[in-house]
């Protein structure tokens, strides 16, 4: 967990379960484990007695967006006091609920869960625990607040001009990052990122190594996700990378691994697929209604679908970070360019793309090249990429292309009559191979 808060919501938790004397977990309002509170009663901790969905939580530490929404269906996000949830075996909800909804000021957010039982809590207990969750609501509010400073100065450091605005930006975050202000850090790019709200990204405590997340414009209209990786080491990229594919993971709508039978972790059916619950166990007030994305927000049409993430090399300093910002969103661009160098392209490894996606906006677009670029020639720019590719070797290219040696020279010839190259000139080919690099950027 990303800042100073776990030891405070475990010590909250741990005294829910001391007051209730049954085991009680504290997730967010997004269904995202924050700590456990283990109590020592005979059968509460017995393997047997937990159903599929708590298990799930607790391996995973999250709950598929099905789950989500059949609990939500009994009015926990309005609630201001306990709400008992029965046990459904259907929906793989084999022992009854007790939720405690946590609230600061009105707004829910998070969730202590209780397993119910016979006799279960006493009202005093339950008003008593209610006491210790508004404390919870008050930590949990303070970190989300703490969490949108950080946003806020990342995203400062990440856009500023050069010179003393910059300087200032780097100052405010280091200010802001306390102790946590010593690299080394890589930055990470997710683009793009499935919300139109440009204030929304997920709690650093929810992704593993991140230490700070933003959303930045992503052209003209969409976003992409910054996030600040602390690293164990300038060697290993491996946190960076691990942060970047759960984020791939919220940004393509599969959180929690659903799979396309909507069956949750437990196997038990929540939906007949991605977006809907429909199961007869399914209260009637969630039937059919579609399930909440991974990330709050207004969803970009067919963002979730294209999703990559770029990796930087590591930094020592935050008066890094704007470059290292450079080198992340130039791979993001590269692997949703290229999809063999994604999902997670690290900058190092994009070869060409370092080079292309440095040059300004439409330099790359050759006019000799663009005849061929049109979509009537589609087809024909494959054709001259994979021979490019495979080093202009004949047999190579129609073995990938899976056509006859004299189709792809017929190709090859309307490709030279198009553009009016050369392809046994070497930098004809050069200059070809680069703008049909660069068009997919």
């Amino acid at each position: 967990m990303s800042g100073d808060y776990k030891g405070d919501y475990q010590e909250l938790v741990d005294e829910i379960s001391e007051l209730l004397g049954v085991p009680a977990t504290l997730e967010n309002r997004d269904f995202e484990l924050i700590a456990f509170g283990a109590y020592d009663s005979e059968g509460d901790l017995d393997p047997s007695a937990l159903d599929p969905v708590r298990t799930r939580s607790i391996l995973t530490r999250r709950s598929t967006a099905a789950v989500r929404t059949w609990f939500e269906g009994f009015g926990i996000t309005r609630a201001t006091g306990p709400v008992r949830i029965p046990p459904t075996p259907e929906a793989g909800v084999y022992r009854g609920r007790i939720c405690l909804p946590v609230r600061h000021r009105g707004v829910v957010l998070g969730y202590v869960w209780l397993l119910d039982s016979e006799p279960g809590p006493t009202d005093p207990q339950l008003e008593a625990a209610m006491r210790v969750t508004a404390r919870l609501g008050a930590l949990l509010a303070d970190e989300a607040q703490h969490g949108a400073d950080l946003s806020r100065e990342l995203r400062a450091v990440l856009t500023a001009e050069r010179g003393w605005q910059a300087d200032m930006a780097v100052a405010a975050l280091r200010t802001a990052l306390g102790s946590r202000g010593d690299g080394p850090y890589a930055v990470v790019c997710v683009a793009p990122w499935p919300s139109a709200d440009p204030d929304d990204a997920p709690s650093p405590r929810t992704i593993p190594h991140a230490t700070a997340l933003c959303t930045v414009p992503w052209g003209p209209s969409a976003q992409c996700l910054a996030v600040l990786v602390r690293l164990r080491a300038t060697d290993t990229l491996t946190p960076a990378s691990t942060a970047a594919g759960r984020l791939l993971e919220r940004a393509r709508g599969v959180e929690g691994g659903d799979d396309a039978g909507g069956r949750d972790g437990s196997g038990a059916r929540l939906g007949g697929g991605p977006g809907a619950v429909r199961d007869a166990a399914v209260p009637d007030a969630v039937r059919g209604t579609a399930v909440p994305g991974a990330v709050r927000g207004t969803a970009v049409p067919g963002a979730a679908a294209a999703a990559a993430a770029g990796v930087a090399a590591a930094r020592v300093g935050l008066a890094e970070l704007a470059p290292a910002w450079q080198e992340a969103s130039a791979a993001a661009r590269a692997a949703l360019a290229e999809p063999r160098l994604g999902p997670v392209a690290e900058w190092s490894r994009v070869g060409p793309y370092r080079l292309l996606t440095s040059l300004p906006p439409g330099t790359a677009h050759d006019p000799a090249v663009r005849p061929l670029l049109s979509p009537a020639h589609r087809e024909l720019a494959r054709t001259a990429e994979t021979y490019l590719d495979c080093a202009g070797q004949a047999g190579r290219t129609a073995t990938e292309l899976g056509i006859h040696r004299q189709t792809l020279y017929y190709r090859l010839s309307r490709v030279e009559q198009l553009t009016g190259l050369d392809l046994d000139d070497g930098e004809d080919r050069l200059l070809l191979h680069m703008a049909l690099k660069a068009a997919r950027l």
